[in-house]
């Protein structure tokens, strides 16, 4: 089953952009992955293509209108890819994160919405079935980056993309934590030598080390990682087991 990425956005030249490169871009000419773009632009009623308005209450910028927008989408759904989740990019949505991706990558691909100016008229979130995603707390210029890295994340969970089917297993968030730190030749470089427990062939011990450091710099650098670790650590019957022993 290929996934199909369908993006709405009032900049279709962005696409595929950096996807058609790398890894996306080989998979994308293998037929792993498609990609349509749609021009919100067209769907415009008026002679001057219009696809925003002042904000209702007054302020600064422009709001994208609910009509067009819905009129868009629902070219799409009408295409028959209305088994797909509908994602709008915005910094008002759910953080993006790995469980996400792998859902997403599971599927049958995703119909993405790239808003630009002040984000989009409320009412379309009401009369449509639309998730709303951020990949960050930052503002850009439009969704179309945001719809880049969350394609991106799925494209390399795709059958075939990556080079080994295990090769994403132990990357960062895949078990709540951030990835160990990793070496490669030469051994020794400005003074600095890989840790000597990576080089003892030692399986056991290797895999001890890097879940150790996994943790020591999830603990230090993302103490919200680390939290949300513990939590679901306690939570569960192994670790209750884990916690009741030490005591």
């Amino acid at each position: 089953m290929t996934f199909a990425a369908t993006v709405l956005t009032l900049y279709p030249e962005m696409f595929p952009g950096p996807l058609g490169t790398s890894l996306a871009g080989r998979a994308l000419r293998e037929e792993r992955w498609s990609l349509e773009t749609v021009q919100i632009r067209d769907f415009a009623t008026d002679k001057h293509r219009s696809v925003d308005d002042t904000p209702a209450g007054g302020g600064a910028g422009m709001v994208m209108r609910a009509d067009v927008l819905a009129a868009a989408l629902d070219s799409v759904a009408g295409a028959g890819t209305d088994d797909r989740p509908v994602i709008a990019m915005s910094p008002r949505g759910r953080p993006l994160d790995q469980q996400r991706v792998r859902a997403l990558a599971q599927g049958p691909g995703v119909t993405v919405l790239c808003g630009r100016f002040e984000g989009y008229d409320e009412r379309l979130f009401e009369a449509r079935d639309i998730e709303l995603v951020s990949i960050g707390d930052y503002v850009l210029s439009g969704g179309e980056m945001g719809a880049l890295v969350l394609l991106d994340a799925c494209i390399r969970l795709l059958p075939g993309v990556m080079g080994a089917a295990s090769s994403g297993d132990d990357e960062s968030f895949e078990t709540g934590l951030l990835e160990y730190p990793q070496y490669t030749r030469p051994v020794t470089w400005e003074g600095r030598t890989i840790p000597e427990v990576l080089r003892s062939g030692d399986h056991a011990k290797i895999a001890a080390w890097r879940k150790h450091r996994a943790e020591v710099d999830t603990r230090l650098r993302r103490p919200d990682l680390w939290e949300r670790h513990e939590g679901a650590r306690v939570r569960s019957p192994s670790g209750a087991r884990r916690r009741d022993e030490e005591v």
